[in-house]
């Protein structure tokens, strides 16, 4: 049976828009891109919420919450971000009838995953930097996608994501690791980056994972519609949440 490729146009019309606002404002740096990274924070809380909560006033009210939050995070001292997180983990317990835990959790990952991105963004060589973790991540999701559909095989987790396959997870891998080899070569990171980039690769892949799993539980298809062919932001960017996730857990450790 050949291979079906009939959602790819959609795919990668909306992929272009995607990459001409995110190399724009990845380009420009600074409140251009904390503020498209808080904005995108807003939205996927308001796509967490949605799937949890009946009522359509909550998900917008937590998403400004959680937008509120990630500003605070980036830019404002601790009893702000305090303050803020306290009110949007109220939000999320109290306003949500199905799994307010998992809503808490998620929006966490989210606030980090985007101050990361901020803080890698803001360093020393921050530009380079941050495209590698982002091209990376892209890396993982083209190495899946045509290595699951040219290879199939085995599925990983069936019960989660059906069409996770274990040729699919290492396509992946590969090209994740191409990747941080060209990194490598062109001066940006010693050759551990190979070794970086699929760690950062398997963070993807399993963020990718949780939010297959939150969306089955949730019983939808799609995080929302936000974008033509690739469903929500939650759907399009969960493996940078888990690639951001687990850089902000090195920065917050110390060794970033």
């Amino acid at each position: 049976m050949s291979a079906d490729f009939s959602d790819l146009m959609p795919r990668i019309a909306s992929a272009i828009v995607m990459v001409a606002i995110g190399a724009g404002s990845l380009w420009m740096g600074g409140d251009v891109f904390a503020l498209v990274l808080i904005i995108s924070a807003g939205l996927m809380g308001w796509e967490m919420s949605r799937m949890h909560c009946v009522n359509p006033l909550v998900p917008m009210v937590f998403g400004l919450l959680l937008a509120a939050v990630t500003l605070c995070f980036m830019f404002l001292s601790l009893p702000w971000v305090i303050g803020s997180g306290v009110i949007a983990a109220g939000a999320a317990l109290v306003g949500h009838q199905r799994r307010p835990l998992a809503v808490l959790l998620v929006g966490v990952v989210i606030v980090l995953a985007c101050s990361a991105f901020q803080e890698m963004r803001s360093g020393s060589n921050g530009f380079a930097i941050t495209l590698w973790v982002i091209l990376v991540v892209v890396a993982t999701d083209i190495g899946g996608y045509f290595a699951g559909k040219m290879i199939g095989g085995p599925k990983i987790l069936p019960r989660i994501s059906p069409k996770k396959t274990w040729s699919g997870t290492l396509g992946g891998w590969v090209l994740a690791a191409i990747v941080g080899y060209l990194f490598h070569v062109y001066g940006v990171g010693p050759l551990l980056l190979v070794v970086y980039s699929i760690l950062l690769s398997m963070a993807s892949q399993a963020a990718d994972m949780v939010e297959s799993s939150i969306k089955r539980r949730a019983e939808v298809k799609d995080s929302s519609n936000l974008i033509p062919g690739h469903g929500g932001l939650l759907d399009r960017f969960d493996g940078w949440l888990g690639a951001g996730f687990l850089a902000a857990f090195v920065l917050l450790l110390g060794a970033g």
